[in-house]
């Protein structure tokens, strides 16, 4: 039932105990606000969001989960997230072992091989502080 009184309000939040959870109400304002605090665009702050509970990616696998041309993604947010210092290589292509079984069983090898890539103990800690700062209990 609507309350007339209420009829010539800007705003009227519901009670607190009909919502369940809104930890996003505040996202645009916190992604604007890192985005100026860490000198990140938007696509790569969702990137590093998107990328922080996996202990390393492929380019091609990001490319299909992520929904992103594998080109695209490398140079537009990957690339220039590994020059600020928010990814690195996990394992170089330089890492695949030269044992006579490794060539006879896997598909990769030295000439080959797709360079694992991660989100750095930096970037960790700035999705982190995100989630912080969207959490009900902050005081922002």
């Amino acid at each position: 039932m609507k309350n007339k009184s209420k009829m010539f309000r800007d705003v009227s939040k519901l009670r607190q105990k009909d919502i369940s959870q809104n930890h996003l109400k505040d996202i645009r304002s916190t992604l604007l606000d890192f985005q100026s605090k860490y000198d990140l665009f938007q696509k790569e702050v969702y990137f590093m969001l998107w990328a922080y509970d996996l202990e390393f990616f492929t380019l091609d696998y990001a490319s299909k989960e992520y929904g992103m041309n594998k080109h695209h993604i490398a140079d537009r947010i990957v690339y220039p997230l590994v020059r600020e210092g928010y990814i690195h290589k996990y394992f170089d292509k330089l890492t695949p072992s030269q044992t006579y079984e490794d060539h006879l069983f896997r598909e990769e090898t030295k000439f080959n091989y797709r360079v694992r890539y991660a989100l750095t103990q930096k970037a960790r800690l700035m999705v982190q502080r995100f989630y912080r700062a969207l959490s009900p209990s902050s005081d922002q």
